[in-house]
């Protein structure tokens, strides 16, 4: 029996130290697991401590001839940059170093390319890589100019590498107009939800925190989890049962990551505002990351570029099953923050007992005694409140409940 298996692509990773104590070791660590999220392989790193970016090659001009040595001696296949080329960068990098080159906006949309598995997903991912590539037509050489494989390469770009700008902004316009119609019956399901009077949480986070492992463990959603980045794109709704009479709706999110690419947020952005018009935030946080207080802050940068805003948030320090360190963590910024284990359920009757008391914040507490001759009110304290206790005396039906404001005007 012979055994094949794929080679991996080899990639030099290559980044900008603009200041000393800046994040750009920690980055480009994130930039390697983004590589082997995408199938490569990463052969090493290299960052060049410079004011501010060459803008001709990216790194300086004696840089370009240390990375060309380091490329021979690894025989990787190209380099990814971690920050995004423009196209004279790009154009450049290629004639100077004759290999692939790659930059980090690139990997994370071919990801993406990977696991869109909706019609909206895949939409969203190819009207992303398009207008990335209808910047760079000029840029990309001769790699937009012959079939290739492997990184980079996933998606609308398969199909037909040799497509000019005419052709390619026919591609966005009709995308679209094929997002618009997503746009507009997504805020149709969001008014059927307002209509109902059913509350609802989006669960945001920092990539591979474990979003979809919570919500799986909450409402047996049967979501893809795997230890990987953007394992999931396509948010899901599911109803969670708190009690016989408290329900609430969670939506999980797209993950984020540092340096989210632009034309990204911009093409999800309709999946991404499921944040926007929820009434709660859950913000899952990797408790075990080194780096989890830089991922929270990025995260609510994201949020803040987005709108959302004046929200109540519950922060999840998950995966304290497996987190060594011994200092606690802390969100400032959060209403309520809790020490869970996501995979395993720990202090998930804690969130639930949170979210019940939330659901309680903006309602009246009441106790009443309605005229038989106006028993259907009851039925809407059933809908839209929770109803505590009932009870039939012979002046009328007792009630206690908690009810929204708009509910306790028409019992008052």
């Amino acid at each position: 029996m012979i055994l094949t298996e794929e080679a991996k692509e080899k990639f030099l990773l290559v980044g900008i130290g603009e200041q000393d104590g800046d994040d750009t070791e920690d980055s480009l660590e994130e930039l390697a697991e983004l590589v082997e999220t995408a199938g490569g392989e990463a052969v090493g790193a290299i960052v060049q401590k410079r004011e501010r970016v060459h803008p001709g090659t990216y790194v300086g001009k004696g840089k370009v001839e240390e990375i060309r040595e380091i490329i021979w001696e690894t025989k990787a296949d190209g380099i990814v940059c971690d920050d995004e080329l423009t196209p004279a960068q790009l154009r450049n990098l290629a004639e100077l170093l004759n290999v692939k080159i790659m930059d980090r906006t690139l990997v994370i949309l071919d990801i993406f390319a990977m696991r869109a598995s909706t019609s909206e997903g895949k939409i969203q991912v190819e009207l992303a890589q398009l207008k990335y590539r209808a910047s760079r037509l000029t840029g990309m050489g001769k790699s937009m100019s012959r079939l290739g494989g492997g990184i980079g390469t996933r998606g609308p770009g398969e199909k037909k590498l040799e497509m000019d700008r005419r052709l390619i902004g026919s591609r966005i316009s009709q995308l679209k107009r094929e997002l618009e119609e997503v746009r507009r019956h997504r805020e149709i399901t969001r008014g059927q939800r307002m209509k109902n009077k059913i509350p609802v949480a989006a669960i945001v986070g920092y990539t591979n925190a474990g979003k979809s492992t919570l919500l799986n463990t909450l409402t047996d959603a049967e979501v893809l989890e795997e230890n990987m980045l953007f394992a999931t794109l396509d948010p899901t709704t599911r109803l969670l049962e708190l009690s016989a009479k408290q329900r609430i709706l969670l939506t999980d999110t797209v993950g984020f990551i540092r340096k989210l690419p632009h034309h990204l947020i911009e093409a999800f952005r309709s999946t991404l505002e499921e944040a926007k018009y929820a009434d709660y935030i859950i913000h899952v946080v990797d408790a075990s990351n080194p780096q989890a207080d830089k991922q929270m802050h990025i995260v609510y940068e994201t949020l803040r570029s987005l709108g959302v805003e004046d929200k109540k948030i519950v922060t999840l320090f998950n995966k304290q099953d497996i987190r060594t360190e011994q200092e606690p963590l802390h969100d400032f910024q959060a209403d309520y923050a809790l020490n869970v284990s996501a995979k395993y359920g720990d202090g998930l009757d804690d969130l639930r007992h949170v979210l019940s008391e939330l659901l309680r914040d903006d309602k009246i507490l009441i106790e009443r005694t309605i005229p038989y001759q106006d028993a259907g009110i009851i039925q809407l304290v059933r809908k839209q409140g929770e109803l505590l206790e009932e009870s039939y005396e012979a002046e009328g039906i007792y009630i206690r409940a908690y009810v929204p404001m708009e509910v306790y005007g028409r019992l008052t």
